[in-house]
């Protein structure tokens, strides 16, 4: 038996197992036919047998050094497999411990032990991710990444919870952390844009993440591309909630002009410190498009951050006018007016963005700062004990809460 490494031991295959195998395959080849272009299928355990000469990785328990073979479990034995094809997969050097060949051969091990992983390990990812557990839902992807990996579905679940986890970051109010935990799940989109042949849901959620980051020409040349699938040779059935929204969204956009180049320029320059190259540009766009909100919110998102109070304050106030009354805006329009000493219509800004979104930390923490200003500690605390039990790592709110205790 070779030593540990990572807590993975390899073992020469047991006669027990070879015998006990052929119990455990069987009755497990009931194959569900409606996801016919997924792996799965064409890995299905039917026809798979085990090779005596290829060793058999095991997983050993937490805090264990060695194998007790008494203890072996099917379980560290999966456990132990998809830990060495998950490695093999995410390691772009030759160090591998393992070959090419062992790394398929462990592959169709483990879907002929376990048909329906693919399903089983994709709903505990996104339940990890509901419930804020991202590393763990991602280390879930992985492994499936290694088992699939050329299955679309398993790309979109691994972009969907960077995005997700970079988004948590930012409702928080972390942005520079945000801003560093978006390039991941920017990355996994473009692979999932360059897959062949286009992957629809795939061209769908990359539209609405490049509408997040503002990059509004991407996002229509995504969902343009998305609705032109239904033309074609072998025009794909699309949802028709999801072309209905996708029509909508670049209709929008064309009609706002918001995939013009000095828009997303702007937006970048502001977002990488830029403010008085992004505010050059954007005052540009509103001169041609005055009546677009969003353009009014870039130039007031410029100006407050460079804590000009009153511009910033009269540019947020003219985006809500325009359609732009949303939490966000709202949110900043109450940082201007704290800023300024209106503590009262900064409160009401807050709470009517709180109505929008209850359970957004940076209008709680928000309303606490403006508490904390307001002299009203009492007030102040329990908002940040709000903040904590959404976010038990916020950093305003800990040390809030620890100088008062």
């Amino acid at each position: 038996m070779a030593e540990a490494r990572n807590n993975i031991v390899f073992l020469s295959v047991p006669e027990s197992l070879r015998g006990q195998f052929e119990s455990m395959s069987h009755g497990h080849h009931h194959h569900d036919h409606e996801h016919e272009e997924d792996e799965a299928e064409e890995d299905s355990g039917s026809g798979f047998s085990i090779d005596p000469a290829i060793p058999i990785p095991v997983e050993l328990p937490p805090g264990e050094s060695s194998l007790d073979l008494e203890q072996l479990s099917w379980e560290m034995i999966l456990s132990g497999m998809i830990r060495v094809i998950s490695d093999f997969a995410g390691n772009h050097t030759n160090d591998s411990e393992i070959s090419a060949e062992d790394a398929d051969y462990y592959r169709h091990f483990v879907l002929a032990v376990k048909p329906d992983i693919l399903e089983e390990f994709t709903e505990a990812a996104i339940l990890k991710a509901r419930n804020g557990d991202y590393d763990l839902a991602l280390e879930i992807t992985s492994a499936l990444k290694g088992l699939f990996p050329t299955s679309p579905v398993v790309l979109l679940n691994t972009a969907l919870i960077l995005e997700n986890r970079a988004s948590a970051l930012e409702r928080s109010g972390r942005e520079e952390e945000a801003e560093a935990e978006y390039e991941p799940a920017h990355q996994a989109y473009k692979d999932i844009l360059a897959l062949k042949p286009p992957f629809p849901d795939g061209l769908f959620n990359a539209g609405f993440f490049y509408m997040k980051r503002q990059n509004f020409l991407k996002a229509r040349d995504c969902l343009s591309a998305y609705l032109s699938l239904e033309e074609g040779p072998e025009p794909a059935q699309l949802p028709r909630d999801k072309r209905d929204r996708a029509r909508e969204i670049v209709r929008e956009i064309e009609s706002r002009s918001l995939d013009d180049e000095l828009f997303r320029a702007a937006y970048d320059n502001i977002r990488l410190g830029e403010e008085q190259k992004g505010l050059e540009k954007i005052r540009v766009f509103l001169e041609q498009h005055p009546r677009v909100w969003n353009g009014w919110f870039i130039l007031g998102w410029g100006l407050r951050r460079l804590s000009r109070w009153d511009d910033a304050a009269g540019a947020f106030t003219e985006a809500i006018e325009l359609g732009g009354d949303n939490s966000d805006t709202r949110n900043e329009l109450a940082i201007c007016l704290m800023e300024q000493g209106k503590f009262k219509e900064a409160r009401k800004q807050l709470e009517t963005a709180l109505r929008e979104e209850p359970e957004n930390v940076k209008i709680i923490s928000n309303l606490g700062v403006l508490a904390l200003r307001n002299g009203d500690d009492d007030e102040a605390a329990a908002f940040f004990r709000t903040v904590l039990e959404l976010e038990p790592e916020d950093p305003v709110a800990k040390s809030y809460l620890q100088g008062e205790v």
